[in-house]
């Protein structure tokens, strides 16, 4: 009944070594060559986007979009809105008489 006890728990315990093991082999070649297993390689890439480069990216965002805001301002300010003041006043300020 000993024997059968040890050899029972020997099985068991080599059982879990060798998943171990072939879990272990698994990660590694997974790390190792990631496209091979399709759409997880996209969580498995090696290069990243850091902080850096990211703050940079939404540096120029804010920088253009000023730009772009301002000069809008500047062409709405200065030459859209005289000629559509201009026409306005021109539509309403007809020569005709009603009576």
């Amino acid at each position: 009944m000993k024997n059968l006890i040890k050899n029972i728990v020997r099985s068991i315990r080599n059982t879990v070594r060798s998943a171990a093991a072939r879990a272990a082999m698994a990660v590694t070649e997974f790390r190792a060559n990631p496209l091979r297993y399709g759409k997880r390689a996209v969580t498995a890439g090696a290069s990243g986007e850091g902080y850096i480069d990211t703050a940079v990216k939404i540096l120029i965002a804010v920088v253009l979009g000023a730009l772009l805001l301002a000069g809008l301002y500047a062409l709405f300010g200065d030459v859209v809105m005289p000629t559509l003041n201009q026409r306005i006043r021109d539509m309403f300020n007809y020569a005709g008489n009603l009576h």
